[in-house]
């Protein structure tokens, strides 16, 4: 199969593009190079390849989740310039 100067009008066209002739000329050979590795791709005997999940072969290293004591809301408001209730008071940053 190859690509020819209307398939590349009609892939514009649905892409809301406008190409001048020889813009045109070479998609259609960047296209059809595309097709040909496709296809070189094709020729490759894959039936007894493992589908690949991860390039790298480490395996996730899952920690054990452990309860912490954090910072109390008022701990944290401490030293705090500015607040309101249980907020940090900043100034604004935005006119609108």
């Amino acid at each position: 199969m190859s690509v020819t100067i209307n398939d590349v009008d009609k892939i514009a066209k649905l892409a809301k593009l406008r190409f001048a002739e020889d813009e045109k000329i070479k998609l259609q050979k960047d296209l059809n190079k595309i097709l040909e590795y496709i296809d070189q791709l094709n020729e490759l005997k894959l039936d007894d390849v493992e589908p690949l999940e991860n390039i790298n072969e480490t395996e996730n290293v899952l920690r054990k989740d452990e309860m912490f004591k954090w910072l109390t809301t008022e701990e944290a408001l401490k030293n705090a310039p500015s607040k309101t209730g249980k907020f940090f008071k900043v100034p604004k940053v935005m006119d609108k």
